[in-house]
C-alpha cells in the first residue's frame, strides 16, 4: 500500500481552509440579509 505523499499535507488543509472561508463569507451575507429583513418588518 502506498502512503500519501507530502502534497496531501498541504492540499487537504488548504481545501479545508478555502471551505471555511467560503462558508464564513456566505454565512455573514445571509446574516446581514436576515437582519435587514427584520428591520424592514419592524418599520412596518
Amino acid at each position: 500500500m502506498n502512503s500519501p505523499g507530502p502534497e496531501h499535507f498541504i492540499f487537504i488543509p488548504g481545501v479545508l481552509l478555502i471551505g471555511v472561508v467560503i462558508g464564513y463569507i456566505m454565512g455573514s451575507r445571509s446574516a446581514k440579509a436576515e437582519l435587514e429583513r427584520r428591520r424592514r418588518r419592524a418599520r412596518q
